[in-house]
């Protein structure tokens, strides 16, 4: 399932439905009602099935006239027996209805604590859990109310199936039909057989819930996705791109937000080797053109260009090997230091790795770590400093050692002597590369490049 979501196209991820606290869920909860369902339940009902031929066979061969009696009442019992276990569960209520946004609410909310904690909105998050919680809670109420009085009538029904069984049996000792020992060997078993059907039959729900679980997982699996990352009929790029990149005429809108234009015929070009400046005010698709650049997207009518060919004929893996990225916000893993700039060289040696940090400038503060390239940074980077976890962001960029380098504001969010180690560290890395370059404004740079002013589509 894991490979299947990661496949999917970045438009996919953007929906509400396929929120990333969601998709988590989905993994976990889906792919466990399956074997639930398939390989736990199955058994039972293979145990249950064996059960009931073996009753049935013994209780004909030990007194045919009692099993007749039984085997007549036996709907009764299986229907007492299951309304049993289902009033039982009815006091839980349909709280799965709401189980997938209140874990969305606490994922958020762990993931974000410290801006929780720094606006004092525990309250808050607990009154908006609670509230996701409380229709469900509030259907359970009634259903409690109805599953006990449910219980008590079942109840009824079992005991009084048992007494008439019972009374035949003693019926039967009596007028010297049968003796003792077998009809009470023939009641036990037909009875624990019943049970047996019975619990058969309350496994219905989680058939019930491991099918729809399977719709979902075949759903994700089957899903084609709209920007096959690995297409095998696409052209494999050589191991050296020029590097030069073209929008001829693009017109753009998120999926999501069709209706709000973010390109109209726009036209640009980063020659080979180059950088090229993008400077405009927020929402004006800067950020946009890093995302086309790496085909998260399609553009809605125009074309991207590298190399003088439609990217949409390049194998995509086979292109991103050629394009590094350093954007805004830096994304590290919960993992070390080591591992966290190797995800940009998959076969990167440790010389690399820490010649890679080097020019990046982190060589100096991860020494000085005690753990040194050893040092776990905590979830998304929290042990780290804005500053530390760009210049990580940037040696994995360096390690790619990419034709094609995207800055995404990679030092706007940083304080001057930060920014000055990473603008050093940046200048190094684009050094004879194609570079587009996002920044709000212009800041004049040693380093040459042109500049590319956009607007806000109309």
């Amino acid at each position: 399932m894991l490979v299947a979501v990661l496949k999917n196209e970045m438009a996919w991820f953007d929906r509400e439905e396929n929120e990333s606290s969601r998709i988590a869920a989905r993994l976990a909860l889906d792919a466990n009602n399956v074997r639930s369902a398939i390989g736990d339940r199955i058994s039972v009902i293979m145990q249950n099935s064996a059960l009931m031929l073996v009753a049935c066979t013994a209780g004909f061969v030990l007194q045919w006239r009692l099993a007749l009696v039984l085997i007549a009442v036996f709907p009764v019992v299986v229907a007492a027996t299951v309304l049993q276990k289902m009033f039982m569960n009815g006091f839980s209520g349909d709280l799965e209805a709401a189980h997938s946004k209140a874990t969305q609410l606490a994922g958020e909310a762990v993931a974000n604590v410290r801006t929780v904690a720094a606006f004092n909105s525990e309250s808050k998050i607990v009154g908006l859990f609670t509230s996701s919680l409380q229709p469900p809670l509030s259907r359970c109420f009634w259903k409690g109310q109805i599953a006990g009085s449910g219980y008590g009538i079942a109840q009824f029904l079992l005991y009084a199936s048992y007494a008439l069984g019972l009374w035949y049996a003693s019926w039967l000792v009596k007028h010297g039909i049968s003796d003792f020992s077998k009809t009470i060997r023939v009641f036990m078993v037909l009875m624990v057989s019943a049970n047996g059907a019975a619990e058969t039959l309350t496994l219905a729900p989680d058939f019930i819930k491991g099918g729809r679980a399977m719709r979902s997982v075949f759903e994700l699996l089957d899903r084609r996705t709209e920007i096959e990352p690995d297409d095998p009929d696409a052209t494999t790029i050589p191991d050296r791109l020029r590097g030069e990149v073209e929008f001829k005429h693009v017109d753009f809108s998120y999926p999501t937000r069709p209706d709000i234009a973010i390109f109209r015929d726009l036209s640009l070009r980063a020659r080979a080797g180059k950088t090229l400046a993008l400077v405009g005010p927020s929402g004006c698709g800067k950020s946009s053109v890093i995302s086309l650049t790496q085909r998260f997207y399609e553009p809605s009518s125009g074309r991207v260009i590298i190399d003088g060919k439609d990217i949409r004929k390049y194998n995509l893996k086979s292109l991103r090997r050629h394009i590094a990225v350093v954007p805004q916000e830096p994304c590290l893993f919960a993992t070390t230091i080591y591992e966290n700039i190797a995800y940009g060289h998959e076969s990167a040696t440790e010389s690399e790795i820490i010649e890679a940090a080097t020019l990046a400038n982190a060589h100096k503060f991860i020494s000085s770590l005690p753990d040194g390239y050893k040092t776990f940074v905590g979830e998304r980077g929290v042990q780290l400093s804005g500053g530390q976890k760009q210049r990580i962001a940037i040696a994995r960029a360096f390690l790619r050692k990419a034709e094609i380098v995207l800055l995404d504001e990679a030092t706007s969010a940083l304080d001057a002597e930060s920014e000055r180690c990473i603008q050093e560290a940046l200048d190094r890395a684009c050094a004879g590369k194609t570079t587009i370059l996002v920044a709000h404004g212009f800041q004049p740079s040693e380093t040459p490049m042109s500049l590319q002013f956009l607007m806000m589509a109309k």
